[in-house]
């Protein structure tokens, strides 16, 4: 079959098949197995100090020399509301009690915020080609900047509006999110997060926008693959499937859930970071959603989750730590090197 398209040629790749960026699951290596294969490897760097962003690119840089993405998170931090902060606090450091967790939740006053304008120098610098971004749009200055610097930018959109608005900003594609989706939600416009399936959302942005259109939501294999091309996409962004990879940051507790689960197992929740986000079910989310506690916006739960989720990590507890999905899960538990995974999705598109 024919994979070169208009994003293919503006991406510099073979596939126009995308790792999506994933905290706490991609490291630096798979990035780089992934570009190396063909695809766009995307590193996660949203909400990372200037130094671990450097640091992070330059692995990376160190593991390929073709086309990869950096992915930044585009959101404004709110002002914290320290009775509702406090309140959540004192919960998780019970809960942290009673599982005999060694940790402790930072203190309000201790909190530190980094956001994507204190790394945009960073990309310039590092001379990074790519940068992909969620849950907003960056500021003019800072997307005036990176296109100064011949840097191809990408964002994320949940619904037709949100495509519009990136539209707008000349950017030069757009990750549509489907319902379907593991990890958080990319949406940016005030008011209910929108919940619009991958099937409607496709073909309703390519009648709104004139730009390559990426989809994203449970595509693991080569059907779906083919039916979001089919749909109108020049390309797909692939999340879920790489969680069980090699190269994986992911837990064992992880990776046996993803195995497990079941199509109805997933669900979205504001409890892991105060954003929503579609994971796994387990104890911690019905336990902080059976509080009746007010979740403080991200990213100040997700911070005062941090120290908890890291420790359950430490001692491989699915229970007490995110364990971000998509609705396909069991479809994409393979337990392989990323580019093998890889390899397997490029060989059954073209198979059919």
């Amino acid at each position: 079959m024919e994979w070169q398209n208009k994003l293919t040629q503006l991406l510099g790749v073979t596939y126009p098949v995308i790792q999506a960026p994933m905290l706490g699951v991609t490291s630096p290596a798979m990035v780089a197995a992934i570009s190396n294969a063909g695809g766009l490897g995307s590193l996660p760097v949203g909400g990372f100090s200037p130094e671990k962003t450097r640091q992070l690119i330059q692995e990376v840089k160190s593991l390929t020399d073709k086309p990869y993405s950096v992915n930044l998170f585009a959101h404004d931090v709110p002002d914290i509301d320290s009775v509702q902060a406090e309140a959540m606090r004192s919960y998780l450091n019970t809960l942290i009690d009673k599982n005999g967790l060694h940790a402790e939740v930072p203190d309000l006053e201790s909190l530190k915020f980094y956001t994507y304008k204190e790394q945009i120098a960073i990309l310039t610098e590092e001379n990074v080609p790519i940068v992909s971004f969620t849950f907003g749009i960056p500021d003019d200055g800072s997307l005036t900047k990176m296109k100064q610097h011949g840097i191809i930018l990408i964002g994320t959109a949940t619904c037709t509006e949100e495509a519009i608005l990136l539209a707008e900003k000349n950017v030069d594609a757009i990750v549509l999110q489907g319902i379907e989706a593991g990890g958080h939600r990319g949406s940016f416009i005030p008011g209910d997060v929108p919940q619009v399936g991958l099937m409607a959302l496709v073909p309703m942005a390519r009648k709104a926008v004139n730009i390559p259109l990426i989809a994203s939501g449970s595509i693991n294999s080569g059907e779906t693959v083919k039916a979001a091309f089919a749909l109108g996409a020049l390309a797909v962004q692939i999340g879920t499937a790489f969680i069980s990879a090699n190269e994986s940051l992911a837990i064992p507790a992880y990776k046996q859930a993803l195995a497990t689960a079941k199509d109805t197992d997933t669900i979205l929740t504001r409890a892991f970071s105060g954003r929503w986000a579609r994971g796994i079910k387990n104890d911690f989310i019905d336990k902080v959603e059976s509080t009746g506690l007010d979740i403080p916006p991200y990213p100040i739960q997700n911070s005062l989750t941090g120290t908890l989720r890291a420790e359950a990590q430490k001692k491989d507890n699915g229970q007490l730590t995110n364990l971000w999905s998509g609705q396909a899960a069991a479809l994409s538990a393979d337990k392989l090197p990323s580019a093998d995974i890889f390899n397997k999705i490029i060989s059954e598109t073209e198979s059919l």
